[in-house]
């Protein structure tokens, strides 16, 4: 009797290319998923969140109208007109209390080239020194604005505005008092500073203001 070839067979252990056992391959690594990254300082040296902008400022714009709402005559004379401050003293200490009011403003914090100082009687030392070398000198002095300027009432009328003038009410006629008080008013942009004899500086005050 002829033998029939069998058939092979294909058992489950067979390796075939789809039978490759898993661990038979690498598994490739998986990649670590990139998280959120932190976030960026607004200023070097300030870690942390960024801050969030500020707000537009409209402070300006909501303000302007209260501003205009204030009448304009009456804030122009406000500033227009200096504080006026009386210092008593006799004819021989006026300039005395005229340098120990300049010394204040100094230690205060006003700037040497803020103060004028106006003599009724004898000129200040500094300005009979200073005249020594010329008129040219002297004013120009007075043009850099960067010291206490002192001027004799004959020619404090060319002296320029400052915020504070002192007037040392030291002798000198009525006539000298009176006009430097009122070149001093008028030069005067925050503060008046008047040293002398109440009764005298406020008769001849009232006159020249």
């Amino acid at each position: 009797m002829p033998l029939i070839p069998e058939e092979p067979q294909i058992h489950e252990s067979a390796q075939g290319p789809r039978a490759t056992p898993a661990s038979g391959r690498t598994a490739p690594t998986p990649r670590p998923v990139p998280g959120p990254r932190p976030a960026v300082p607004s200023r070097p040296g300030r870690p942390g969140p960024p801050r969030p902008a500020p707000p537009v400022q409209r402070a300006s714009r909501d303000a302007a109208p209260a501003a205009e709402s204030a009448p304009a005559g009456r804030s122009d004379r406000a500033a227009a007109t200096p504080q006026i401050q009386l210092i008593p003293a006799s004819a021989q200490g006026a300039l005395d209390a005229a340098e120990e009011a300049v010394d204040l403003l100094l230690d205060s914090g006003r700037a040497p080239g803020d103060v004028l100082v106006i003599t009724t009687g004898e000129p200040h030392p500094w300005a009979t020194h200073e005249l020594s070398f010329g008129e040219a000198s002297y004013w120009a002095q007075h043009d850099a604005g960067d010291d206490v300027f002192y001027a004799d009432a004959k020619v404090a009328e060319r002296a320029g505005a400052r915020p504070v003038v002192v007037v040392a009410v030291n002798g000198g006629p009525e006539s000298a008092a009176a006009s430097a008080l009122s070149v001093a008013h008028a030069r005067a942009g925050a503060l008046l500073i008047v040293c002398g004899d109440p009764q005298r500086i406020n008769s001849v005050l009232g006159a020249a203001v």
